[in-house]
C-alpha cells in the first residue's frame, strides 16, 4: 500500500491535487468557525447551489472558463444575505432556502434544456457530489488556487481582531466605530471565493460538510475562538489529506470519502468532549 501510495505520488497531477485540497481546507475551516458562530451554518450549501447554477448558464452560453460567471455570482449572493441580511424582508435561513432551492431548480431545468453532453444525469452527478476532476487539475488552476488561498489566509490574519469582534457582536463592534456592513460584505467575498474552489474538490451538495464539520468538530474540544480556529484549520487539512489518500488508493469518490473522514473526527471529538467535559 506505501509502495502504491509513493508511485501515485510520483504523478504531477497527484501532487496538484493534494495541494489545492489542503488549501481548499485550510481556507474552509477559517470561515467555518466564523459561519457556525453567526449562525450562517446553512450559507455554504444555499451559496454552492448558486455557483452550481451559475456554472449551468456558463455551461449553456459556452464560456470557455466558467468561473468568470460563477464567481461573481457567488460573490453577489453571499453578499446579499450577509451583508444586507438583517435589513430584508425575507430574513435568514428562509432567503438562504429560497435561493438554494431556486439556483439548483434553475440550473438542473437549464441542463436538461440545453444539454453540453449525451450524459446530463452523469454532468449533474458530478457536479454535485464532486468527481475526480480533483486530480485532473490543470497547472494554471492550481496556481490560481494556491494565489486564492494565500490572499484569503492573509485578509484572514490580517483583518483577525475585526472579524473577532464583528463575529461575536455586531453592535458593540458598530458602537466602537468598526465598519461592520464592510467587514460583512469581506466576510461574503472570502466565502464565495472558497465555495467555488471548494466545489471542485468534494461537489456542490457536500460542500458545507468541509466548512462546518471541523469547526463543529473544534468546538467540541476547545472554547476560545483562538483555539478553536487553529485546531479547526489542522483537524480540516489532516482529514482532507486522509480522505484524498484513500481515494487514491482505492475506488471511492473524492468529496464523500473527505465528508466520512470529517464526520469520524467529528465524533471522535464529540467523544472526548463528553469525557473532559468540555463539549
Amino acid at each position: 500500500m506505501l509502495d502504491k501510495f509513493v508511485t501515485y505520488m510520483a504523478i504531477p497531477l497527484v501532487r496538484y491535487a493534494f495541494i489545492v485540497g489542503v488549501l481548499i481546507a485550510l481556507c474552509s475551516s477559517l470561515l467555518g468557525v466564523i459561519l457556525v458562530l453567526k449562525r450562517f451554518s446553512y450559507i455554504g450549501d444555499g451559496l454552492s447551489h448558486v455557483a452550481f447554477g451559475a456554472m449551468a448558464i456558463a455551461a449553456v452560453v459556452g464560456l470557455a472558463d466558467d468561473m468568470v460567471l460563477t464567481l461573481p455570482i457567488t460573490i453577489l449572493c453571499a453578499i446579499l444575505l450577509l451583508a444586507t441580511g438583517s435589513n430584508t424582508k425575507i430574513k435568514g435561513d428562509a432567503s438562504i432556502a429560497m435561493i438554494s432551492v431556486g439556483a439548483l431548480a434553475v440550473g438542473y431545468l437549464l441542463m436538461n434544456l440545453f444539454p453540453t453532453s449525451s450524459n446530463v444525469s452523469g454532468d449533474v452527478c458530478t457536479t454535485l457530489f464532486g468527481s475526480t476532476s480533483i486530480l485532473t487539475l490543470k497547472k494554471e488552476e492550481v496556481v490560481l488556487c494556491v494565489v486564492l488561498s494565500i490572499l484569503v489566509v492573509a485578509l484572514f490574519i490580517a483583518f483577525y481582531n475585526r472579524i473577532f469582534a464583528v463575529t461575536f457582536d455586531e453592535s458593540f463592534s458598530k458602537a466602537v466605530g468598526t465598519k461592520v456592513n464592510a467587514c460583512n460584505i469581506f466576510i461574503a467575498v472570502i466565502i464565495a471565493i472558497i465555495i467555488v474552489l471548494a466545489m471542485n474538490l468534494v461537489g456542490s451538495l457536500l460542500v458545507s460538510a468541509l466548512i462546518i464539520f471541523p469547526a463543529l468538530s473544534s468546538m467540541r474540544v476547545f472554547r476560545s475562538f483562538l483555539s478553536v480556529t487553529i485546531f479547526s484549520a489542522i483537524l480540516s487539512v489532516c482529514c482532507s489529506s486522509l480522505g484524498l489518500i484513500l481515494s487514491i488508493l482505492y475506488p471511492v469518490p473524492v468529496g464523500a470519502t473527505i465528508v466520512a473522514v470529517d464526520i469520524a473526527a467529528f465524533t471522535i471529538c464529540l467523544i472526548i468532549g463528553k469525557v473532559t467535559g468540555r463539549g
